[in-house]
Protein backbone atom coordinates (compact mmCIF):
# COMPACT_ATOMS: atom_id res chain seq x y z
CA UNK A 1 0.00 0.00 0.00
CA UNK A 2 2.55 2.36 0.53
CA UNK A 3 4.29 1.56 -2.40
CA UNK A 4 1.16 2.83 -4.42
CA UNK A 5 0.51 6.09 -2.19
CA UNK A 6 4.51 7.02 -3.15
CA UNK A 7 3.88 6.58 -6.59
CA UNK A 8 1.36 8.06 -6.98
CA UNK A 9 1.98 11.12 -4.42
CA UNK A 10 5.49 11.26 -6.74
CA UNK A 11 3.61 11.34 -10.06
CA UNK A 12 0.13 13.97 -8.67
CA UNK A 13 1.34 16.02 -5.83
CA UNK A 14 4.52 16.59 -6.27
CA UNK A 15 5.16 17.62 -9.41
CA UNK A 16 3.02 20.88 -7.88
CA UNK A 17 6.84 21.10 -5.58
CA UNK A 18 8.82 20.84 -8.77
CA UNK A 19 6.54 23.81 -10.14
CA UNK A 20 6.74 26.21 -7.84
CA UNK A 21 11.14 25.69 -7.58
CA UNK A 22 11.52 25.72 -11.18
CA UNK A 23 8.48 27.63 -12.49
CA UNK A 24 7.50 29.74 -10.09
CA UNK A 25 6.34 32.75 -12.58
CA UNK A 26 3.72 30.10 -14.75
CA UNK A 27 3.65 27.29 -11.75
CA UNK A 28 0.03 26.02 -12.66
CA UNK A 29 0.80 25.98 -16.13
CA UNK A 30 4.19 24.17 -15.70
CA UNK A 31 1.93 21.57 -13.07
CA UNK A 32 -0.13 20.75 -15.77
CA UNK A 33 2.48 20.31 -18.48
CA UNK A 34 3.56 17.86 -15.88
CA UNK A 35 0.21 16.00 -15.40
CA UNK A 36 -0.06 15.91 -19.31
CA UNK A 37 3.16 13.55 -19.24
CA UNK A 38 1.82 11.36 -17.39
CA UNK A 39 0.85 10.26 -21.25
CA UNK A 40 3.58 8.47 -21.68
CA UNK A 41 1.95 5.75 -19.89
CA UNK A 42 -0.24 5.21 -22.99
CA UNK A 43 2.57 2.70 -24.34
CA UNK A 44 1.81 0.66 -21.47
CA UNK A 45 -1.40 -0.97 -23.54
CA UNK A 46 0.69 -2.64 -25.93
CA UNK A 47 2.17 -4.59 -23.27
CA UNK A 48 0.70 -7.96 -22.17
CA UNK A 49 -0.33 -8.25 -19.77
CA UNK A 50 -1.06 -4.18 -19.48
CA UNK A 51 0.23 -4.41 -15.67
CA UNK A 52 2.74 -6.69 -13.93
CA UNK A 53 4.37 -5.31 -11.05
CA UNK A 54 7.23 -7.65 -11.60
CA UNK A 55 8.05 -5.86 -15.21
CA UNK A 56 10.34 -2.87 -14.84
CA UNK A 57 8.40 -0.34 -17.01
CA UNK A 58 11.87 1.57 -17.65
CA UNK A 59 13.73 -0.20 -20.57
CA UNK A 60 10.69 -2.11 -21.46
CA UNK A 61 7.96 0.66 -22.68
CA UNK A 62 8.77 2.43 -26.01
CA UNK A 63 8.24 5.58 -24.27
CA UNK A 64 10.04 4.67 -21.39
CA UNK A 65 13.08 3.44 -22.73
CA UNK A 66 16.59 4.65 -22.83
CA UNK A 67 16.27 6.33 -26.32
CA UNK A 68 13.23 8.13 -25.42
CA UNK A 69 15.20 9.20 -21.72
CA UNK A 70 17.70 10.37 -23.72
CA UNK A 71 15.43 12.64 -26.06
CA UNK A 72 13.68 13.71 -22.77
CA UNK A 73 17.35 14.76 -21.76
CA UNK A 74 17.87 16.65 -24.95
CA UNK A 75 14.57 18.54 -24.75
CA UNK A 76 16.16 20.07 -21.59
CA UNK A 77 18.07 22.36 -23.79
CA UNK A 78 14.74 24.38 -25.79
CA UNK A 79 12.74 26.91 -23.62
CA UNK A 80 9.19 27.30 -22.59
CA UNK A 81 6.76 24.38 -22.94
CA UNK A 82 9.39 21.75 -24.39
CA UNK A 83 12.09 22.18 -20.93
CA UNK A 84 8.76 21.71 -18.41
CA UNK A 85 7.40 18.95 -20.37
CA UNK A 86 11.01 17.49 -20.50
CA UNK A 87 11.29 17.43 -16.69
CA UNK A 88 8.18 16.36 -16.57
CA UNK A 89 9.14 13.42 -18.28
CA UNK A 90 12.34 12.34 -16.81
CA UNK A 91 10.12 13.15 -13.45
CA UNK A 92 7.91 10.31 -14.73
CA UNK A 93 10.85 7.70 -15.77
CA UNK A 94 12.55 8.35 -12.42
CA UNK A 95 9.53 7.87 -10.29
CA UNK A 96 8.89 4.52 -12.54
CA UNK A 97 12.66 4.04 -12.10
CA UNK A 98 12.26 4.00 -8.23
CA UNK A 99 8.73 1.93 -7.92
CA UNK A 100 10.51 -1.12 -9.49
CA UNK A 101 13.95 -0.49 -8.20
CA UNK A 102 13.48 0.31 -4.75
CA UNK A 103 10.62 -1.62 -3.53
CA UNK A 104 10.72 -5.39 -2.57
CA UNK A 105 8.94 -7.18 -5.74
Amino acid sequence: MLKQITHYFLHLVFPVFIALIFFRKNWKKAYLIMLATMLVDMDHLFANPVFDPSRNSIGFHILHSYYAIAVYVLMLFFKGNVRIAAVGLLFHMLTDFQDFTLWAH
